[in-house]
């Protein structure tokens, strides 16, 4: 008998084209990766980022692209239950802009343009991802790095020791 995988929808908007660094924009969509929609409709709403209109209206975008194909479709979508599984600030491309310097010179400089995407995606119905994953999965590195540690301070040892045997020689 095959295992049946349920494939989660992704319901994405982008904005492309926006006069914004992707560095700045990614400062706010930083915070909204991983969170519920309503959640991260709250953070953007009350952030005090320039970049913050542009991030929501691209997330209601989304949000509203996911009710339309529900409905076009005829996918069981539960709005209260999608969360933003991606959001990302990718480089478009830089205006050439010069300004005026010294002794009739010019400075070049460019202005950065963003291409905001975000991605919705339902949670599971089995439960929220929690931290207790995330630490179970660390819990190996930090053995594996408190196996390596002794070692080179071992190391350390050993040459300070050759140091003194080599002081006290002479």
């Amino acid at each position: 008998m095959k295992s049946m995988q349920l494939e989660t929808r992704e319901f994405k908007a982008q904005a492309r084209f926006q006069r914004v660094s992707p560095q700045k924009a990614r400062l706010v969509l930083d915070l909204i990766k991983g969170r519920s929609v309503e959640e991260a409709l709250n953070t953007v709403a009350f952030t005090k980022k320039a970049v913050a209109p542009m991030v929501e209206k691209v997330l209601r975008s989304a949000l509203q692209n996911a009710n339309y194909l529900s409905q076009e479709q005829g996918l069981d979508v539960d709005v209260d239950n999608l969360y933003v599984k991606t959001a990302l600030a990718n480089e478009g491309p830089r205006m050439k802009r010069i300004r005026p310097a010294p002794m009739g010179r010019a400075y070049r400089y460019q202005r950065r343009l963003a291409h905001i995407i975000v991605a919705l995606a339902e949670r599971n119905q089995d439960g929220l991802v929690t931290k207790v994953a995330d630490d179970a999965e660390a819990a190996p590195k930090a053995k594996k790095a408190a196996k390596k540690a002794p070692a080179k301070k071992a190391a350390a040892k050993k040459t300070a020791a050759k140091k003194t045997a080599k002081k006290a020689a002479k």
